[in-house]
């Protein structure tokens, strides 16, 4: 079995001078529990290369057992810095795909088209597709067969509301105007910080989306797509698609 795992290569908060990228616990717990269940892990991102980690995700108080399991393994560190450019990929090479989150991911993932491409390829193929926290943000733009909206009457999750407002009153900047905007004190401009919120951006799309409390694991399947909510679900969002993989084998 195969897997194409695939990153963001977008490392900057809209326009701020905060970095971002891929959280790191997103995409260490699925790449262990995939390697761990004997599915081959492809690499693949936008750009190629390595792909940015967000900062945030490295903090101590970020860390798991996946990502301590990631710092001592240096040949995971090695495939991590060589991903594969998405346009070179076909899906008929692939088993199931898999999105981490971060928040890059609403930059550049939601609006690449081979990225699109790939996933409904994997859709119309009935292959897995996954996304953890702020990745189910690249299903956007993808559309069935029909030309629906991918999540439209589906089952989803994704990062909500409540748990983005946290992280930029915490993290980011106070200031800021609840949910997409901050205005700066010197100059007044409006800044653009996050582009859309997840949870609004499947539910307006027709998806049927559930939630439990903040940063406690939290995976919706619905046949073959599945999402996760937060960090926390990153793991069980993985084993849902290894469970999917195995029933298709069997």
């Amino acid at each position: 079995m195969k897997i194409l795992m695939v990153l963001t290569s977008h490392e900057r908060l809209g326009e701020t001078n905060y970095k971002t990228g891929f959280w790191l616990e997103e995409f260490a717990a699925p790449y262990y529990v995939f390697k761990d269940n004997d599915v081959q892990v492809f690499l693949a991102s936008p750009a190629g290369g390595q792909p940015p980690i967000d900062p945030k995700s490295e903090k101590p108080d970020a860390q798991t057992e996946a990502t301590q399991r990631f710092y001592n393994d240096d040949e995971a560190k090695k495939h991590l810095a060589n991903t594969q450019r998405l346009e070179l990929l076909n899906p008929e090479d692939f088993d199931a795909i898999f999105y981490p989150g971060g928040h890059g991911p609403l930059w550049d993932l939601t609006e690449d088209i081979n990225s699109i491409s790939l996933i409904e390829a994997f859709y119309r193929r009935d292959k897995p597709i996954g996304c953890v926290c702020h990745a189910p943000a690249v299903l956007l733009h993808a559309k069935d067969p029909d030309g629906f909206p991918l999540v439209k009457g589906k089952k989803v999750t994704g990062f909500t509301n409540s748990e983005e407002s946290f992280l930029q009153l915490d993290d980011v900047d106070p200031r800021r105007a609840k949910g997409i905007t901050n205005r700066e004190e010197s100059t007044g401009q409006l800044i653009e910080i996050v582009p859309f919120s997840v949870e609004n951006m499947l539910g307006n799309l027709g998806g049927n989306f559930s939630k439990v409390e903040d940063w406690v694991s939290h995976v919706e399947v619905d046949g073959n797509l599945v999402t996760g909510q937060n960090p926390a679900s990153s793991k069980a969002a993985a084993e849902a698609i290894v469970r999917l993989l195995k029933k298709e084998k069997a």
